[in-house]
């Protein structure tokens, strides 16, 4: 399905790709471009360039038309299914591993390797993430519920919206606290100066946070994080939001950081209502190797509270 948008510019001066970007977030400038040379953004109903510089009162159209062109192909890439019945897979993500494909990345994703384990997975409208209701970013690690069918993702798509599922993290973050545990509760967005990064912004989408300090050593944290909203790179943008960006952070986190492959975070537990029973299901992992092994060094420098 097309998705339409109908925008009407309230100042002039910004080249008209970077208007849109600002204003239909989850498009990059990358899809925007593309978008603008294929006649699927309009100025007052006509074709413009990329670097037209929008006036006050424009009326610019967006037609995002689904990415039909990405064939996804089943791939034989071992999966660990942590549980499975008619309606809902349980999977316990890799680092690394990214969940479904997308520019950058057409395959060798979560989505290949599901599709090679079963045929059954939900239809997305956009036809390149079958099954997937929620994501975790490439380097974090840990537990991902996928729908085989419409009813499960209906279910699991409303237990979401209604933030009944329960969604812990571990996560690995520079500096100390004072306090053992808080919330965060501040919107996020694109980062305006950085299309790469969210960021908190006056005119985000609402994000919520719930952290719980569970050890602390020389310079780092071991947190709990509770997720109420899902929005993208969220515990990454709400740590370094108050001053503790996650260790191994390639986009919001400092130079000088803990050895790694990624973002110290995992998906540790995932709770949810099963589709159509109603029971509720419960799961939990441990982080990877690397996550422990820091962890131990860490600890034999631990931080005795007081």
């Amino acid at each position: 399905m097309t998705a339409h948008y109908d925008l009407t510019a309230a100042k002039g001066g910004v080249r008209l790709d970077k208007y849109v970007a600002e204003q239909v977030t989850e498009l990059s400038r990358t899809r925007i471009k593309e978008l603008v040379q294929a006649g699927k953004i309009l100025v007052n109903g006509k074709q413009a360039k990329v670097a037209y510089k929008v006036e006050a009162g424009d009326q610019i159209s967006v037609d995002v038309p689904p990415l039909e062109a990405l064939q996804v192909e089943a791939e034989n890439i071992p999966l660990d299914i942590v549980y499975e019945d008619e309606d809902v897979i349980v999977v316990n993500k890799p680092q690394g591993m990214v969940v479904h494909p997308a520019a950058g990345h057409p395959d060798h994703t979560l989505v290949n390797a599901l599709l090679y384990h079963t045929k059954d997975l939900a239809a997305s409208p956009e036809g390149f993430r079958p099954g997937i209701v929620h994501r975790i970013d490439k380097d974090t690690s840990g537990l991902l519920m996928v729908a085989k069918n419409a009813k499960a993702r209906e279910s699991l798509e409303a237990q979401l919206a209604a933030k009944s599922n329960k969604r812990l993290y571990l996560a690995i973050v520079h500096g100390n606290f004072s306090e053992e545990a808080g919330t965060i509760d501040a919107p996020i967005g694109r980062n305006p100066r950085d299309r790469k990064q969210m960021a908190v912004v006056e005119n985000g989408k609402p994000a919520v946070t719930h952290f719980k300090v569970l050890e602390q050593y020389p310079g780092y944290s071991l947190i709990q994080c509770q997720l109420e909203t899902g929005r993208t790179h969220q515990i990454r943008v709400h740590m370094d939001y108050i001053g503790h960006p996650l260790a191994g952070d390639p986009l919001y986190g400092p130079r000088k950081t803990l050895p790694g492959a990624g973002q110290f975070l995992h998906a540790a537990v995932l709770g949810f209502k099963q589709p159509t029973s109603g029971k509720w299901l419960e799961f939990s992992v441990e982080p990877p190797k690397l996550f422990q092994d820091t962890v131990a060094e860490l600890r034999k420098k631990r931080v005795k509270q007081a």
